[in-house]
């Protein structure tokens, strides 16, 4: 066996995305709420980048030939990502390379030579708009009005159980009881295996399980919400059923008849057989459904109500408005939210002076072309979402007028033939945008859907036929509820021919429980 070196040529073609091409696509894909907030981080990071104040127009000695190539791009129609040939990728790469060094030396050249100053350096520029006084006043009245975090449950409980008055060996085992708790609330290690754990007190001695059984009692009724600590789901009903017939004396005869439901008929309850328990109990429907009722307010996870999550906003990417005097509806862009940018000025002088240190120059440069391509990639998105939002709106114009039932398929791919842009674009210009329409807050990615064609020929979307199924669910007689065949044939009525399974499958998917559970007695 012989090793020896050679040296082969080869012709390949490879596609390398430009890091400012990276960019722009991750641009395209944020939300505005996500955009707000890398646009914040920007600001922070790139002293070369700055605030434009509200109404104030650009430079008047902004170089023309960026003018011309900034109306190019605006012509020839949003970016392209993965379009068309190898060469044409190859090719926009190329020009994205040069757009990137075409705007910083266009920054440079939009303040002429006269106003050079030799003897300016870092130091005696000034510092972008979200670093001076008043953006430090913007961002601090901010944090002052953002919620804390909420501490972790268990140390919650923890902080609860200091306050309580208890013997100290009580504290000792229920503060180590309450390291196992879990975020719901529950409990669900034996004592047995924390009482191998538990660490020897001062005689050596490890807890036994009997005692942490009796700290376990003192922990779910002395600690908030009632609940917590159960080891299962029956435990945790009923200490909350213990702790509401305290607070509700008036309905103590309701509240026993829910512990008595927990107590012994959870399975019959959780599968709609309500004569039976009825039977079973000698009472009455009437009387059943109260206690029933009493149940519906208790919670199946109590550690829940401690985490304090709330739910973040959504924030419309545009709106939809309807214009009764043309009979049309248009769209626009939320992009009032968004700061208005531009370049810093004085570092474009300073990149210009000759007499500036050459490393100086160059990183100045470097920030130079990062916000000016930053400003860029933005206007790029807002311009590709508003076309992409405006053909949905003349695609589903159905939607609109009639409701979620009108909804028309409408793949990514003609929205992308129509706009002459790659598939993979829409995508990305879709992902995690909202609409704020006439039907309420709509996600931009519900309008993308496939379908069938009913039994006139027209093209129905799978989410039209969903919401035709949950029409027909929430007009059935509740004491005779529809089986899944049943189903499936009143939609063929409406012009829907569908599958039994399929009826099945979007049922589950819209959480309407079967025709059993349905029922109401």
């Amino acid at each position: 066996m012989r090793f020896d070196a050679s040296q082969h040529m080869r012709m390949s073609q490879q596609m390398k995305l430009a890091p400012h091409m990276i960019q722009s696509m991750e641009i395209l894909q944020m939300p505005l709420a996500a955009l707000e907030e890398r646009i914040e981080q920007e600001l922070e990071n790139n002293a070369t980048l700055e605030l434009a104040e509200p109404g104030e127009e650009a430079p008047a000695d902004r170089n023309k030939a960026a003018d011309d190539e900034a109306i190019q791009r605006a012509e020839d129609g949003p970016l392209r990502v993965d379009e068309g040939s190898a060469a044409d990728d190859f090719e926009r790469l190329d020009t994205f390379e040069a757009t990137e060094e075409l705007a910083a030396e266009n920054a440079f050249e939009s303040v002429s030579g006269d106003d050079r100053r030799p003897d300016r350096s870092l130091d005696d520029l000034p510092r972008s708009r979200s670093m001076d006084d008043g953006g430090s006043d913007a961002k601090s009245e901010a944090m002052a009005n953002t919620a804390d975090r909420a501490e972790p449950p268990a140390e919650q409980l923890r902080k609860q159980w200091g306050l309580v008055e208890v013997d100290e060996r009580v504290r000792a085992l229920g503060d180590h009881i309450i390291a196992y708790i879990e975020d719901d609330g529950y409990l669900r290690t034996p004592l047995e295996t924390i009482a191998d754990r538990a660490a020897p007190d001062a005689s050596g001695a490890k807890p036994t399980a009997a005692e942490l059984a009796r700290a376990l009692q003192a922990v779910q009724l002395l600690l908030e919400p009632p609940g917590v600590a159960a080891r299962d789901t029956k435990e945790c009903l009923l200490l909350q059923i213990e702790a509401k017939r305290e607070e509700d004396p008036a309905g103590a005869a309701d509240w026993q008849m829910a512990r008595t439901i927990v107590e012994g008929h959870l399975d019959d309850l959780a599968n709609n057989r309500l004569p039976k328990v009825a039977q079973k109990l000698g009472v009455t429907m009437d009387v059943l459904k109260r206690g029933i009722e009493r149940l519906r307010g208790l919670s199946l996870s109590p550690g829940r109500q401690l985490l304090q999550e709330a739910e973040p906003g959504i924030v419309p990417d545009a709106y939809v408005e309807y214009d009764p005097e043309n009979d049309r509806y248009y769209a626009y862009l939320n992009d009032r939210r968004l700061p208005n940018l531009r370049v810093n000025q004085e570092y474009a002088k300073l990149a210009k002076d000759k007499q500036a240190p050459k490393p100086t120059r160059e990183f100045i440069k470097t920030n130079l072309g990062n916000a000016q391509f930053l400003i860029d990639a933005i206007e790029q998105r807002n311009r590709t979402v508003l076309r992409v939002v405006e053909a949905v709106v003349e695609a589903q114009r159905e939607y609109f007028d009639f409701g979620p039932q009108a909804l028309r398929p409408l793949p990514m791919t003609r929205v992308a033939e129509q706009m002459g842009v790659h598939v993979a674009t829409v995508s990305r210009a879709v992902a995690g945008k909202w609409l704020a329409t006439p039907r309420g807050m709509v996600e931009l990615r519900k309008f993308f859907t496939g379908g069938t064609e009913n039994a006139e020929g027209e093209a129905v979307s799978w989410d039209a036929i969903k919401a035709a199924l949950q029409d027909v669910i929430q007009g059935e007689d509740k004491k005779h509820p529809l089986s899944d065949d049943q189903l499936a044939a009143e939609l063929k009525k409406r012009g829907l021919e569908i599958a039994r399974r399929t009826v099945a499958k979007y049922r589950d998917q819209l959480g309407i429980p079967t025709g059993r559970l349905r029922k109401a007695h």
